[in-house]
């Protein structure tokens, strides 16, 4: 049996370069070395300590222990990146995987993967060793789609971001440009103005996005070393907790996304580093002018005509027990791929893709050693959509915003397409990382991001805005920055415990801005006004309310439900905007407008609930029942209650779900996942919190045994040191 196995995945694998396999045989006898070169030590909790004598051997066993956490979840990030998922998922994800395949080709893949780094080889081989053997000694395992995985696989996923740049495209714009074939609507769009469809993608229903970085400097800690806030916001149970540890050098803890050989949020005995996203500007469109010959299609290029590439792409889907194939003819300008029409005009994107490098960078960042080592692999500028926060044991923080951000000229606006036939709009290399808004040590004492502008990163100590190009952020201000600026410039004597606390204030900032104007709207109404008696107890509770959210209080939920509803009335353009959302619903929504939403949300409230005196932690809820990959919700089934509240309106401690909701109670799958607290110095100190549990298996322990501490805020402490590893141990093994 184990002869015929590791025959069949000889045929299915396609490897190239150092180590690979040409035999069963010598497949078999790499991972058996590779297995007796691991040890996987579990602690309590259930996390992974992964201990190899090399780098590969670690790589080699984190892989199989995430796949034993969860293995469901990192084949769907690389059937994603590969442009697969409508093989597991059918029709509904053609286009998603059209929309990969325009830039993911596995014959590039691979060519990239033979030209790799002799190291970046062996850790890609490894990668796949690991998720094989798993496969192979968990045969009731049954994978969807990738039955065995090659080493270039791990080049379609480096970053480790909750939405690569890929993603940004349109989907429903995608499908209309592509949908109809090209010898009918997609050409005929030549000559048509083409409105934006409404997108199918459910990306586009989900609550706010967004993570937080702090770092504290030495002057503001209590033990004059260093802190780290890390807290990343994304879909619940997106990545995993682990530790990697070689003999080589590596010894790093933190979040690692399913399937990905890096800590992408975490620290190792030296530094840490926190990303979010929405730093510099690095992805761009085109508005190419077609023009229509007997021999194709060509688009204007300064006084010339450039021919449009044209490709094929077949995407398989699953169509009841078997495959089906939908085919594409698609179009690229030297920008890129021809992602819709607008305007009379079709829109190319810029993006960068270099997936060694980018591996590489995401790898290599988990084994330096001071802030000159880490800003060396930040030269390497492969990184298009992060942010840095990062503090070390020598007492050093540093900012980062954005990694690759190429250079433009300044006179265009890139934040719509610009001109494809114009040269002048070109990049013109990438920016040198000294050029970009970066802080090292600032006067302030502190850093922070909420994925907003950069300059108010160090408060009054932060860069200034008419020191860089409009294209060097993206976001403006948001409310989670208003707020991570005011517990941060009142932090003194900093512990990991204040730390937290200030990353869990309560305040909703955004309501600081949005509530004056609507008891204002109230105190003018007429006496006879029949909202005046109706909306006078909803009124009085929010004139008295201190703008903080709490499991029992009333006014969070009549104001949170106020407030979407006045989102629903302003559409994602208030998302969208580039002010806080708050400036903009005060901006764009009248006095009654403002008193018909509270009517509405009063009357909302009623209907659900029996009552609108509804405290927020009856309504805001923490569940998860099964190992699906989006979790079902079910009124009649538990949950608990949770204090928190969407990052929309000023909360650090995002707890948030997709709108519009189906169930009458709010069941979070977005925002606060893997929580992280550390101290620097001679040793390194920290605490943790991750949404449920390390297992993605709900008969396992650790499905929901962190869910009560979860849904309050508090911190187990993490299990860094051999010595505290070994003292909390639940089990040991070779994988």
């Amino acid at each position: 049996m184990v002869t015929a196995r590791v025959c069949l995945f000889a045929l299915l694998c396609v490897v190239a370069g150092v180590g690979a396999a040409k035999t069963p045989a010598e497949q078999s006898e790499r991972w058996q070395l590779h297995a007796g070169h691991v040890r996987i030590v579990r602690d309590n909790w259930g996390i992974a300590h992964v201990y190899g004598q090399s780098d590969a051997d670690t790589v080699f066993g984190a892989m199989y222990a995430q796949a034993e956490d969860d293995f469901d979840r990192i084949e769907r990030n690389y059937l994603n990146g590969l442009g697969m998922l409508a093989q597991a998922e059918g029709e509904t994800a053609i286009y998603s995987d059209l929309r990969q395949r325009l830039f993911i080709e596995p014959r590039r893949l691979q060519q990239l993967y033979r030209q790799s780094p002799v190291w970046l080889k062996t850790l890609m081989l490894s990668w796949s060793d690991g998720l094989n053997y798993f496969l192979w000694k968990h045969p009731a395992v049954t994978p969807k789609v990738i039955r065995h995985f090659e080493p270039w696989m791990a080049l379609s996923f480096t970053e480790g971001s909750i939405g690569g740049d890929i993603e940004t495209i349109d989907l429903g714009r995608l499908r209309q440009f592509y949908a109809t074939p090209p010898t009918a609507g997609a050409l005929n769009s030549l000559d048509a103005t083409q409105a934006p469809p409404a997108t199918d993608d459910p990306a586009a229903h989900a609550g706010p996005g967004g993570s937080n970085g702090f770092a504290i400097a030495p002057s503001r800690s209590a033990s004059g070393h260093a802190l780290l806030w890390i807290n990343p916001h994304t879909s619940y149970y997106f990545r995993s907790e682990l530790q990697m540890v070689s003999e080589q050098g590596l010894n790093v803890y933190g979040a690692a996304t399913w399937g990905q050989f890096f800590i992408y949020q975490g620290f190792n005995a030296h530094n840490g580093w926190m990303h979010t996203s929405y730093g510099g500007d690095a992805i761009d469109e085109y508005a190419e002018s077609v023009v229509r010959k007997p021999d194709g299609l060509y688009y204007r290029y300064g006084v010339a005509l450039r021919k449009l590439r044209v490709g094929q792409i077949t995407v398989p889907f699953k169509q009841g027990a078997g495959l089906a194939y939908r085919k594409f003819t698609v179009y690229y300008s030297h920008h890129g791929p021809i992602i819709r029409a607008e305007n009379g005009r079709w829109i190319a994107i810029k993006l960068l893709l270099d997936p060694p490098r980018a591996l590489a960078q995401s790898y290599l960042r988990t084994k330096t050693t001071d802030y000159a080592s880490f800003r060396k692999i930040q030269d390497m500028r492969t990184d298009t959509s992060n942010n840095t926060v990062y503090a070390d044991a020598d007492g050093t923080i540093a900012y980062f915003h954005g990694n690759f951000i190429p250079k433009r000229d300044p006179k265009f606006d890139f934040t719509h397409p610009v001109d494809g036939s114009n040269p002048a709009t070109e990049w013109q290399g990438p920016h040198a990382l000294e050029d970009t808004v970066t802080l090292l040590n600032p006067s302030s004492g502190w850093i922070q991001n909420t994925n907003n502008w950069p300059f108010s990163a160090a408060g009054e100590a932060g860069p200034k805005r008419e020191n860089y190009p409009a294209y060097m952020w993206i976001k403006g201000e948001n409310p989670r920055g208003i707020h991570a600026v005011e517990v941060l410039h009142d932090i003194h004597n900093g512990t990991l415990d204040s730390l937290i606390a200030a990353g869990y204030d309560s305040h909703l900032t955004a309501f600081d801005v949005l509530l004056p104007p609507l008891l204002e709207d109230y105190d003018r109404l007429a006496v006879n006004d029949a909202r005046r008696a109706g909306l006078q107890e909803p009124i009085a509770s929010l004139r008295a309310w201190d703008h903080r959210t709490s499991a029992d209080s009333v006014p969070t939920s009549l104001a949170i439900f106020w407030g979407q509803e006045m989102l629903a009335r302003k559409g994602p353009e208030a998302r969208d905007a580039s002010e806080p959302v708050y400036d903009y619903l005060v901006g764009h929504l009248t006095g009654s407008e403002r008193l018909d939403a509270l009517a509405a949300a009063v009357a909302r409230l009623q209907s659900d609930f029996g009552r609108w005196r509804t405290p927020w932690g009856e309504i805001n809820r923490y569940q998860r029942l099964t190992d699906d990959i989006v979790q079902p919700a079910d009124d009649a089934k538990p949950s608990l209650p949770v204090g928190f509240a969407s990052s929309n309106w000023g909360a650090l401690a995002s707890f948030d779900a997709p709108y519009p909701r189906k169930t009458r109670k709010i069941y979070g799958s977005i925002g606060n996942s893997f929580v992280a607290a550390v101290e620097f110095g001679p040793t390194v100190h920290a605490k943790a919190i991750m949404s449920g549990g390390e297992s993605g298996d709900p008969a396992s322990p650790h499905f929901t045994d962190q869910a009560q501490m979860f849904t309050q805020g508090r911190f187990r402490d993490v299990l860094f040191s051999p010595t505290d590893v070994s003292a909390h141990a639940e089990r040991s093994y070779r994988p």
